[in-house]
């Protein structure tokens, strides 16, 4: 049974969570729980971003990326750790590699309004590319629409964890999340880079969860149990929705993160571009990690000891080479 179910991910409709209606939405929570129970991710429907934003948002994001690497250099600020603005190919590397991703990044993070609240010294300032003057306003517009879809999402999770609906709002409100602009670059020669190479190696994500919206080439996989790499596909309204380290973390191991990777395309595609944009949805630094009571039981033990969601994510940065010790 299993087996069938993980040979594609499952469709589902944030509508249904919205509506108002208790049975479309328990019917949701349900659906999305066994999800990321079993394989960790969904594909998901109206979750607000329109076809317009979208486009508008890969257009500005392939302007960045076609600038020359000179110029591209001139917003990375190594200091910041990854945290805002470019990082440079081959920057960052899996856990436990040290070959890096054939990628290069640029990080958009929060934005606090409100000065009384104390983790707005927490945050670095955006850097924005003056070479693209629509940039800030596009990728400002995806950060906050898909950081409401993900704040709906957690509240489904809450509802499926039997927690109060809004378990998870005050820990997300103004949290560290990060909308990933990602360019997979082309490889003229692929001879001339490591044997062990790859667009993305195989990976959990560090956060609660991770909203990704669809990507301009094929590639995306994800491990199932028994050890098999199946596809990742969503259709073009859709966006995938997979849990993170920090959330499988907090539910100890009953909500799934799951492996997964973005392959090199076949040898005569190397010289052709993908470009992808998660949005790594983070709780705020101070927010416990510590295994959730009612996901202790004597069948399955507390797996990890207690940390904040700050001093994980610091621990993973100097895992991937964005950060020294």
């Amino acid at each position: 049974m299993e087996s069938a179910l993980l040979e594609e991910i499952p469709s589902l409709d944030l509508a249904d969570f919205r509506s108002g209606d208790p049975e479309r939405k328990n019917r949701f929570v349900q659906q999305l729980g066994e999800a990321y129970q079993s394989i960790g991710f969904v594909a998901l429907k109206n979750h607000g971003l329109s076809d317009e934003q979208t486009k508008r948002l890969y257009t500005d994001v392939q302007a960045f990326f076609s600038l020359p690497d000179e110029q591209k250099l001139r917003y990375e600020n190594p200091a910041l750790a990854g945290q805002r603005g470019y990082v440079g190919k081959g920057k960052e590397h899996a856990k436990g590699r040290n070959t890096g991703d054939l990628k290069e990044f640029y990080h958009v993070g929060q934005v606090v309004d409100d000065p009384t609240d104390p983790v707005a010294s927490e945050y670095p300032d955006n850097i924005w590319p003056a070479e693209v003057p629509s940039f800030q306003q596009s990728t400002t517009e995806a950060y906050k629409t898909l950081e409401a879809a993900g704040t709906d999402v957690l509240r489904a999770i809450a509802l499926y964890l039997q927690l109060p609906e809004n378990y998870f709002d005050d820990k997300v409100r103004n949290g560290n999340s990060i909308l990933r602009q990602i360019h997979y670059f082309p490889i003229e020669n692929p001879d001339a880079v490591p044997a062990d190479a790859v667009r993305a190696a195989e990976h959990g994500d560090i956060n609660l969860i991770t909203l990704l919206m669809g990507a301009s080439a094929d590639g995306l996989q994800v491990l199932r149990r028994d050890g098999k790499w199946i596809p990742i596909t969503a259709l073009p309204d859709q966006i995938v929705v997979n849990v993170g380290d920090m959330l499988q973390r907090l539910t100890n191991g009953v909500l799934k993160s799951t492996i997964h990777r973005v392959v090199n395309p076949p040898r005569e595609k190397m010289n052709s571009s993908r470009y992808s944009v998660p949005f790594f949805m983070h709780p705020r630094s101070e927010m416990s990690l510590a295994a959730l009571e009612n996901c202790i039981t004597p069948d399955n033990p507390k797996q990890q000891p207690d940390v904040t969601a700050g001093e994980f994510l610091n621990e993973r940065l100097i895992e991937l080479g964005l950060k020294k010790k």
